[in-house]
């Protein structure tokens, strides 16, 4: 395994320690910046070993490699900031889908039920095969989006 050592400038461990101070960052951006503190090996360091890290911020020794490889490869403003996800999502319910919903959820409920609730509307969903599944959830999501409810109840 590569071991990477962090020699921080005195910039770079004051911008650090304006972090720990200042409160408007991320849980994330302080564990790194106290990491990082701690993990320098240069003039203006602390000398403290992984495993000190470890133990005072309850971290992993595997997160504590990973932060100072980051630190390395991609720089100090990177090590500091999260990457964005590059996950694509696949939409379930597309504006034909919306509308369907919409007309169901306006029409009378089933027997038995004075309103539509968002488990009743799912399951009636694929019932009528508009959709292969969705979840109550999703339902609520879109009906919110809509600005909906879902019926006036009987006594208001």
């Amino acid at each position: 395994m590569i071991h990477y050592t962090i020699k921080l400038t005195k910039t770079e461990v004051e911008d650090l320690r304006e972090i720990i101070k200042k409160g408007s960052h991320t849980s994330q951006t302080f564990r790194t910046a106290y990491i990082l503190l701690n993990c320098d090996v240069g003039k203006y360091s602390n000398k403290v070993t992984n495993e000190q890290i470890s133990k005072v911020l309850k971290v992993g020794m595997r997160t504590i490699d990973r932060v100072k490889k980051k630190f390395i490869e991609e720089g100090f403003e990177a090590s500091l900031e999260r990457r964005p996800t590059s996950r694509v999502y696949e939409k379930k319910v597309d504006g034909d889908v919306e509308a369907k919903l919409v007309t169901l959820c306006c029409s009378e409920p089933p027997k038995g039920f004075a309103k539509w609730s968002l488990r009743l509307l799912a399951d009636k969903m694929v019932e009528l095969k508009y959709v292969e599944n969705i979840s109550h959830v999703t339902v609520r999501s879109v009906l919110k989006k809509k600005n909906l409810n879902r019926g006036k109840s009987k006594d208001g």
